[in-house]
């Protein structure tokens, strides 16, 4: 139980990296509507603006993995925790785009080393038994993190809102999206010296001939009879590494680790290609597309936070016992099923603005006269006529408060698709991928492999987010989240036919389960 507790206490130390992450990734989804107008941005420049983070995180991902071998994976979360920081400030300070977009990637790369980092930490510190749920605390933390930044959105915008002298004085409403981006100050700071509590990765230790030191870490992790047994896994697996000499890129695409790379490369794909990010970074704006308003696409953003945390803390509970790949079964099923019925209700609606709507004061009645009792089947068609009669400026500032009166469709149906491919993704492949990138590959390249398909996760990250804003002006939300939903559909299939079960097994143990033969690993 002593050492339950020690393990479970630091992995949610190192998992406050995933709380910043979460943090930093969705509080621009607040941000987005004002600084398109602050700005004046294009489609693909708002896109830049949200997606610019995980292009930086993207790089970093690159490297941390063989800088943590070099200098150690606790040193490299203490520099994320001070890049979360400067990025804070920032962004909050930013007086043009440009330094907006620099302060953002400053953060990415913070981003990239604590979602690379913290995981690898954590499985190389936990017991096998109890290593999917701790490595799923990051995964937790993500979450939290993400819900966190949705309530404090929503709080700053209604304290704009506030007649209130302090929250007048304090420049809610003017700065309101300054406000949402520099409050992450606050964790990166609490994150940088909780650190201090942590000890460093005892499979790092031994790997660098602090056999003693790695040993003291072991047997608090799980007594001395498993912590001697651990080690002498661990020093046989690196003399064996040793033997085969340097790590470089070229050792990923050995034949022993074809079949860890396949899985590990597919699943970071399909992760981020059927959308996860474009919800969690443009939330508002999603709903804000069903006609439901400003302030209730805040609301309901905060709901698909809580939802994301209660299905998160439900994979928490059934990875180590369920085990990784009914989870991801189930949970890709579920992203097919809630995207298609995102899909249907998106392509179900229709817009039609009737000549009594009451206009906001900026609007010219006589410019809306040529769309006004004209019905369209697509938002793409009405958006586009809402630009050539008002001018793209002044469409974009008001775009929601047109759609809301113009719309007819069934939000509750986009609200229930939402939810549904959240929870699903929740349950399945946000914490279990992590836990799988941490068990796929073996000592001697871990950090260079969780790198590579982290790059690879984080590259089709930043492309989903970027095209995201075009991807709704040019193909229309129903396009948009039927392309997501066939994506799920072939990880679905890869899952059920190639993927092993990896629960309960050490990490030297499943080295030699997935240097195996190809076609008899998945069991």
């Amino acid at each position: 139980m002593k050492s339950t507790l020690y393990v479970a206490r630091t992995a949610l130390i190192v998992a406050l990296g995933g709380f910043l992450m979460g943090f930093d990734a969705s509080v621009i989804s607040g941000v987005v509507g004002f600084i398109e107008v602050e700005f004046s941005l294009t489609d693909l420049e708002l896109g830049w603006a949200v997606s610019s983070l995980t292009l930086s995180s993207t790089l970093a991902m690159l490297v941390s993995g063989p800088l943590s071998n070099r200098i150690g994976r606790r040193s490299v979360l203490y520099w994320a925790a001070v890049l979360y920081a400067i990025s804070a400030i920032g962004s909050a300070l930013a007086p043009s785009y440009l330094i907006l977009v620099i302060a953002r990637m400053i953060g990415g790369l913070g981003v990239g080393a604590s979602l690379i980092i913290a995981p690898m930490y954590i499985a190389e510190i936990s017991p096998p038994l109890l290593r999917g749920r701790m490595v799923s605390f990051n995964q937790l933390n993500i979450v939290i993190g993400i819900t966190v930044a949705f309530f404090t959105n929503y709080i700053i915008l209604e304290l704009g809102n506030s007649t209130a002298a302090w929250a007048q004085e304090m420049k809610f409403g003017p700065y309101s999206w300054r406000w949402m981006l520099g409050l992450e100050t606050l964790p990166a700071v609490l994150y940088f010296f909780a650190l201090f509590a942590v000890p460093e990765s005892p499979r790092w230790l031994v790997m660098k001939g602090r056999i003693s030191e790695g040993l003291a870490i072991m047997t608090k992790a799980s007594g001395p009879d498993t912590a001697g047994k651990d080690l002498q896994e661990v020093q046989t697996s690196l003399n064996a590494d040793a033997e085969k000499g340097k790590v470089g890129v070229a050792a990923l695409f050995a034949p022993a680790l074809r079949l860890a790379l396949l899985i590990g490369i597919v699943i970071a794909v399909v992760q981020q290609i059927t959308g996860i990010n474009a919800v969690f970074f443009y939330a508002p704006t999603i709903f804000e597309q069903s006609g439901i308003g400003t302030n209730a696409s805040f609301v309901q953003a905060i709901l698909v936070g809580v939802v994301n945390l209660v299905f998160t803390v439900l994979a928490i509970a059934l990875v180590d016992q369920l085990g990784r790949k009914p989870l991801l079964i189930f949970g890709l099923t579920g992203v097919t099923i809630a995207m298609t019925v995102l899909a249907y209700g998106f392509y179900s609606a229709t817009y039609m603005l009737p000549a009594d709507t009451t206009l906001p004061a900026a609007i010219d009645p006589q410019a809306l006269q040529p769309v006004l009792n004209i019905t369209f089947e697509s938002d793409v068609a009405f958006k586009q006529a809402l630009e050539n009669t008002l001018g793209l400026s002044i469409a974009r500032e008001f775009e929601s408060q047109l759609i809301a009166a113009a719309i007819s469709m069934n939000p509750i149906l986009i609200l229930t698709g939402i939810l549904g491919f959240v929870a699903s993704f929740a349950v399945s492949l946000g914490p279990v991928m992590w836990v799988l990138f941490s068990e796929l590959f073996p000592n001697r390249v871990r950090a260079l492999a969780i790198s590579f398909v982290g790059l690879i996760n984080s590259a089709v990250s930043f492309t989903v987010q970027l095209v995201f804003p075009w991807e709704l002006a040019n193909l229309g939300s129903a396009t948009t989240f039927l392309l997501y939903g066939i994506m799920a559909v072939f990880g679905l299939i890869f899952v059920i036919f190639m993927l092993p079960e990896t629960k309960g097994r050490s990490l030297e143990s499943l080295e030699s389960l997935l240097a195996g033969d190809s076609k008899t690993a998945p069991q």
